[in-house]
Formats: structure tokens, sequence, C-alpha cells
């Protein structure tokens, strides 16, 4: 894939959320989707077609977003995982990492990577 367009943000914190969606739209990106818990994210992945995916590692209530990794790798779907540092992600140690606080840099080069 050259450079992915449709991109769904999975992300817990609102304001964290729309920073991310304004990153997109100023990098000529497609938004499709900001989903807050793993239910709702794996209801677009399959409902939606997608180029990429910005997955926060840890959700609100302890969620982990793993299955939504999972089912993302599951079709080929590439994705960036967004951490707070620190995460442990061996099952998807090779995908490319966005730390925060996030710039519009960092995104348009974790999305690059892809």
């Amino acid at each position: 894939m050259s450079s992915p367009h449709r991109i769904l943000i999975v992300e817990d914190e609102p304001l964290i959320a729309m920073m991310l969606e304004d990153f997109l739209e100023a990098l000529d990106k497609t938004h499709v989707a900001t989903c807050d818990s793993v239910a709702s994210a794996l209801a677009v992945i399959d409902d939606e077609q997608l180029d990429a995916a910005i997955l926060d590692v840890n959700l609100s209530g302890g969620e982990k977003s793993w299955p939504v990794a999972d089912a993302l790798a599951g079709r080929n779907i590439p994705f960036v995982l967004s951490t707070g540092g620190g995460d442990d992600t061996p099952a998807h140690a090779d995908r490319p990492r966005l730390v925060k606080p996030y710039t519009m840099e960092n995104v348009a080069k974790a999305l690059a990577e892809l």
C-alpha cells in the first residue's frame, strides 16, 4: 500500500480523538470513524472499508485494543499502535508506534511507515 487514506481511530479520550481527527484532515486523509471501545471498533471493521487504523492500546475500564489489532491483522489492514509508552506488545511488536503526546509530524510519519 502506498499511502493509507481511509483511517479508523480507536481512542477513548475525546480531546485526543478530536486532535487526531484534525491531524488526519490536515494530512488529507479520510477519517472513517472514531471508536472508544473494542466492540464499536469491531463493528466498524465489519461494516466499513478501511486502509489503516490508529489504535490506542489502553482503553477505558482497563480494556485493551488487542482484539481490534487481531481483527485488523486478520484482514491485512495495517495499523499503528498508540501508547503512552511502556506497553507490552509482543503479539504486534512489528507494528509502528505512535507515542503520546502526538504531533502532526509524528502521526504523518507513523502512517507513512504503513
